[in-house]
């Protein structure tokens, strides 16, 4: 095959294939005299595992997977998958506890007995934490939680006698809500217009419809890992037949 014949597939450029190959997304394939390369079905196979892997898990993460299956070191892979399908998880735990959230505002904000907040955050983090401690939950760096208190998404408390950041449990919510909406490329202001919404009674049927579209944007993301999956598990044959192995 030629590089044209793997990119017609795709509706790509010759180029990008052969910048696929040099990033090691696809094996490196063999030229002839002239120097053109020549391409096979391992190569077309592994174009749409790659392609198939950039929506599950992003466009880095999908690289990542398939270099390392590239180097033999399939274990590496396989942790990359599962590091998405953690995340999955957790965006699902936080879109829950910050839906119980909305309820119990909706509820305080209609007259009714507020219930206790039962979210996934209350359970699991009881004492404040400090911001090296929130920051290694979400894998940010502390400035980024300090930025996103310079925004009002944030409000920790301060320790009376050092003077330290102190987040307790709604502040984690607050934290998780703003990575996710931060990996859906919302802009600082936005998201703490939304956090304010969540500390109030106010505006909750927007912040509704808001995750209800974060619930169709998550669904969306499992299906692709379904089908991302089933596109590596064919070429990690393939890749072995090629090999010999």
């Amino acid at each position: 095959m030629r590089p044209s014949d793997l990119a017609r597939e795709h509706g790509l450029s010759t180029q990008a294939v052969r910048n696929y190959e040099r990033d090691g997304f696809l094996p490196a394939a063999e030229r002839t005299r002239s120097g053109y390369r020549v391409y096979t079905e391992t190569h077309a196979a592994a174009l749409r595992a790659f392609l198939a892997l950039v929506p599950a898990y992003g466009h880095s993460a999908a690289g990542r997977i398939m270099r390392a299956v590239h180097a033999d070191a399939l274990d590496d892979a396989l942790s990359i998958v599962d590091q998405g399908h953690a995340q999955l998880l957790r965006d699902r735990e936080t879109l829950d506890a910050v839906r119980d959230a909305v309820d119990h505002l909706t509820a305080a904000s209609e007259g009714a007995e507020p219930m206790p907040m039962t979210g996934t955050e209350l359970r699991s983090h009881p004492t404040p934490l400090t911001v090296g401690e929130l920051a290694h939950r979400l894998d940010v760096t502390p400035a980024t939680l300090r930025n996103w208190e310079d925004a009002g998404i944030l409000t920790p408390a301060r320790a009376p006698l050092t003077g330290y950041r102190l987040y307790r449990p709604a502040d984690v919510r607050d934290a998780d809500l703003a990575h996710l909406l931060r990996r859906g490329d919302y802009p600082l202001d936005h998201i703490s217009t939304v956090v304010r919404q969540i500390r109030t009674a106010g505006g909750t049927d927007a912040l509704s419809a808001a995750l209800d579209d974060w619930r169709r944007r998550l669904t969306v993301r499992g299906l692709a890992m379904l089908d991302a999956s089933a596109h590596l598990s064919r070429y990690l044959s393939t890749w072995a037949r090629h090999r010999g192995t």
